[in-house]
């Protein structure tokens, strides 16, 4: 473990590197197969920070998995979360573009080893965790810079062996005809042994030449040597992990960090954004209705309708739709104005003395003071469980098939969802990707403003809070606005 003072000199030590043309910090490589743990100081902060940086990224590459998307499409999408929340820049880094590399690769080892802690307590969490993290190290290895990925290559110990020339000759019919797409020009044909159990997809494919218990790899399939090593490494290390982990059990410092990392995968982790008081402009108490029917997501438009019928809400009901409303942008007095309004069955002086402190409450105008948040669609899902007469939650995890569906087509029919949609939504919400069939069901309706499917909120990012479908979905129509503006202008 660094001291204090060694984790400071270590900084200024990276920083300094920066000027130099090659970076050869404690982190020779881009590319990293985690088998030694981080061996320095970090605070509680930052130990969190860094698990969830990556945990947005493995989160959205389970929705692209659970999207059914390309292998294309899932690297794009990868990469541009990865620069965006966990940038990993090569060797060869200019001074102008910030601190060296060092900084950045001890975030991802800590990242890492952190989620191991958080995703190995069961077999499903670790299966979920080696799929996510193998992919997100194939991306890295196909982005990375080819004499960059070599010499990553030439430092690990795989167990494979360069044939020679002897070896080769008496198969090499069969060898050539691993090779028949390769230009009959070109000569640099190479070949590796390995033993058949290392290469299991290759085997499979028919894409290797087995003999005696060994498989002949082409040079060009190397890469799946090295994600299966990758795969069954994190696989056995995780299961490690799980054995050590009931020692961490009187942690009250971390435990609670990894219970909520454990969470990730259910709803993906919320953007910073969603913790600002307002994602948008001030709206009023007589433009919710209409707002509601054109950009609210199925959560917020299920408590809207419940309010409109029963005049009514009970308190987590009225705490996730009150919250929602603030960060939307509704100020405290056009909120009680609103709240009053919807309570028409009830006396002033009823309202006043057992709802308007609640309103003033949550604005951090009354008690404690706080300035409380939206809920994210983690919270929404994982705490305060609806029960008989509650409206609060998330339709697609706490509704049942039928009423989710008759709730869908009832809502979002007139924006374009048909029932040939429902079926791929509530496959994904049986899945248990509640956040993805919100996303899809998002894609569906703002069609008609340029949204393709894949695309997400922006991007292809999914849906991880009712805000930011929201702030979008206004977004979107501005967009449209102006766009028409223009066109009427010309």
């Amino acid at each position: 473990m660094f001291k204090a003072n060694e984790r400071k000199h270590f900084g200024k030590e990276a920083r300094d590197r920066v000027d130099t043309k090659e970076y050869d910090g404690g982190y020779p490589h881009r590319l990293n197969f985690y088998d030694k743990p981080p061996l320095f100081e970090v605070t509680l902060e930052r130990f969190e920070e860094c698990a969830l940086n990556r945990l947005r990224i493995l989160a959205e590459i389970e929705a692209s998995y659970a999207r059914n998307r390309s292998w294309e499409e899932l690297k794009d999408v990868t990469d541009r979360q990865c620069k965006k929340h966990l940038p990993l820049r090569p060797n060869a880094t200019p001074a102008s573009r910030g601190e060296a590399p060092e900084l950045e690769r001890q975030d991802d080892h800590l990242g890492h080893f952190v989620l191991r802690l958080a995703f190995c307590r069961s077999e499903e969490l670790r299966r979920r965790f080696v799929k996510a993290e193998t992919a997100l190290f194939k991306v890295r290895y196909e982005t990375d810079i080819s004499h960059e990925r070599s010499d990553f290559l030439k430092a690990q110990s795989f167990d494979w062996k360069q044939i020679d020339a002897d070896e080769e000759a008496p198969i090499s019919n069969e060898l050539k005809a691993l090779d028949m797409k390769r230009p009959e020009n070109d000569e640099k044909r190479e070949y590796y042994k390995v033993h058949w159990t290392k290469v299991p997809d290759l085997v499979a494919k028919r894409r290797v030449f087995l003999r005696g218990g060994f498989a002949y790899v082409p040079a060009r399939d190397l890469s799946s040597i090295v994600f299966h090593e990758f795969e069954s490494t994190l696989q056995k290390a995780l299961e490690h992990t799980a054995k050590m982990l009931p020692r961490m059990d009187e942690d009250t410092r971390l435990v609670p960090i990894l219970n909520n990392l454990s969470q990730g995968f259910l709803a993906g982790i919320p953007s910073e954004w969603s913790s600002s008081p307002s994602s948008g402009d001030e709206i009023r108490a007589d433009m919710i209705d209409d707002m509601a029917k054109k950009h609210f997501p199925m959560c917020m438009r299920n408590l809207h309708e419940c309010l409109s019928r029963d005049r009514h809400l009970k308190h987590f009901g009225r705490l996730q739709y009150g919250l929602f409303l603030k960060v939307l942008g509704l100020s405290i007095d056009e909120a009680i104005l609103f709240w009053r309004k919807s309570f028409s069955n009830i006396t002033d002086e009823k309202f006043n003395k057992e709802y308007k402190y609640n309103v003033r409450h949550s604005y951090g105008l009354e008690g404690k003071r706080a300035n409380y948040p939206a809920k994210s669609c983690q919270q929404i899902l994982t705490t305060d469980k609806p029960g008989v007469g509650d409206c609060h939650g998330c339709p697609y995890r706490h509704f049942s098939p039928e009423n989710l569906q008759s709730s869908l087509l009832t809502h979002y029919s007139s924006q374009g969802l048909t029932t040939t949609d429902l079926h791929e939504i509530i496959r994904t919400v049986k899945d248990g990707h509640f956040h993805v069939a919100c996303t899809r069901v998002f894609e569906i309706t703002h069609a008609s403003k340029g949204v393709k499917k894949g695309d997400g909120i922006g991007g292809g990012e999914s849906v991880t809070h009712p805000n930011q479908y929201a702030a979008r979905s206004i977004e979107l129509e501005k967009e449209q606005s102006q766009e028409g503006t223009a066109m009427a202008v010309d």
